[in-house]
């Protein structure tokens, strides 16, 4: 199922602490935990039919400017958040120096 990342709307819910995108009635989300000046990003999840197309990662890179805009420490628990800022060293800054440091060494 092909689609254009560029026309894909991410809508935060803040009452179910998520992030989520639909494309053809299909949700691809991303779940977090929000404490005082912290979020710990939990789980990323793209249905298979979607996967590969980018969608993911913009999920993410929103959830990340969410928190950057609102000051939030960033915890990422989910794998692919972790790896996401890994690779994207413009987000490395919300992640705690402790934190960073257990990311490259895992």
């Amino acid at each position: 199922m092909g689609f254009n990342l560029e026309n894909v709307t991410v809508t935060h819910y803040e009452d179910e602490q998520r992030f989520e995108a639909i494309i053809s009635e299909t949700r691809a989300l991303v779940t977090y935990q929000r404490s005082p000046g912290r979020i710990t990003f939990l789980h990323t999840e793209v249905p298979p039919s979607l996967e590969g197309q980018g969608l993911a990662a913009k999920l993410v890179r929103v959830a990340l400017e969410f928190a950057r805009a609102q000051n939030l420490q960033v915890v990422p628990l989910c794998p692919y958040v972790s790896s996401f800022i890994r690779k994207h060293t413009e987000y490395q800054d919300l992640v705690s120096p402790e934190q960073l440091q257990k990311m490259f060494t895992r």
